[in-house]
């Protein structure tokens, strides 16, 4: 065993063990007195943010540019848990909203994960849907009547009111379908919403797409683009990956890809003997916005594939059974016969 090093100007005590032998330690004093040891010790989580209140000295350390990126890259986002929509998995039956947490959870964050558990999100909590969650963000849309209304509710901070999410623009010329959409997308750490706005005119086998980006509560134009496409859109499922957004249409062989910086669009062809299924497949992020994830249900096989688009490829990542899936979840909740995975981070 290599022998420890301790910071030059700082001699450790002695202290005797049970088994006699005996282990070095630091007094508290000089410990905390010495920035690269402190940089260590508030490196921690759970302890950060109380850490910083101590002292002008230990806000200093923690606020340091260098010092919280080498936070980030030790403590990257962690799920807390995922909202279920209970009973029905129509979300407009008035199915009640029920927050689950990720297991196993470190002892210190239960305290977090009550208050998100306890969260109110209104009145109309029964004619509520979760849109998206990121970075402890939820945007949800709440319909009155026939009103629908968009909001951004904070979980982990309960004293902040919901921000109102302004009317969404409409569209210019009515198409023979129109598909819209709120999306989100995070840089440097800021948050930041657009507004997909997609038309698709029969006459002409045209489709539109107009992006707007929300910026002072104002939605401004972004992107805009328009191509021609052989039939009809029925159903699309859309996610943003970076400045790319992915458009797949059910029973359809290929992804439509919008790149918002050259307003220009792509096709991606789907792996071989998978069918887009509004049911039984979904899009989603790759966690490092290099990629897209495509999860599809084998009905026949009763598998779950987890493709990784990725450059110009598909990887299958994974292959689960799901007999021997739902055995497991069976035996350690009953509840998780509820559906509507919605993560919150």
């Amino acid at each position: 065993m290599l022998p420890r090093r301790f910071p030059s100007g700082l001699r450790p005590e002695k202290k005797p063990c049970a088994d006699g032998e005996s282990q070095q330690h630091l007094p508290a004093s000089m410990v905390l007195d010495d920035d690269n040891l402190l940089i260590e010790i508030l490196s921690f989580p759970t302890t950060l943010v109380c850490a910083t209140l101590v002292c002008k000295r230990w806000l200093c350390h923690a606020s340091d540019p260098k010092f919280l990126s080498l936070f980030r890259n030790r403590h990257p986002p962690r799920v807390l848990g995922f909202y279920i929509y209970g009973g029905s998995a129509w979300i407009w039956l008035g199915a009640p909203l029920l927050f689950v947490p990720m297991q196993p959870q470190p002892p210190e964050l239960a305290p977090f994960i009550s208050r998100v558990a306890s969260h109110s999100f209104g009145a109309d909590n029964d004619r509520l849907c979760i849109m998206d969650c990121r970075n402890g963000s939820v945007l949800t849309r709440c319909r009155r009547g026939t009103i629908l209304t968009h909001g951004v509710h904070r979980p982990l901070c309960p004293q902040r009111d919901m921000d109102v999410i302004p009317p969404l623009p409409r569209a210019q010329y009515h198409g023979q379908q129109i598909f819209n959409t709120i999306l989100s997308k995070e840089e440097g750490g800021v948050l930041s919403y657009l507004y997909m706005l997609a038309e698709f005119f029969s006459k002409t086998k045209s489709f539109r797409v107009r992006v707007y980006m929300l910026q002072g509560g104002v939605w401004c134009m972004h992107a805009s683009a328009t191509t021609q496409l052989p039939r009809l859109l029925t159903s699309l499922a859309v996610v943003l990956v970076d400045d790319k957004i992915y458009m797949a249409d059910t029973f359809s062989d290929e992804i439509i890809v919008l790149d918002m910086t050259t307003s220009g669009f792509s096709t991606i062809l789907l792996p071989q003997g998978v069918n887009f299924h509004c049911v039984r497949t979904i899009m989603s992020r790759a966690g490092d916005a290099s990629g897209v994830y495509l999860t599809h249900i084998h009905v026949k096989e009763l598998q779950l594939c987890i493709w990784l688009h990725k450059g110009d490829n598909w990887l299958l990542v994974d292959t689960i059974c799901l007999h021997q899936m739902w055995d497991n979840l069976m035996m350690l909740d009953q509840t998780l016969r509820m559906s509507i995975l919605v993560l919150i981070v």
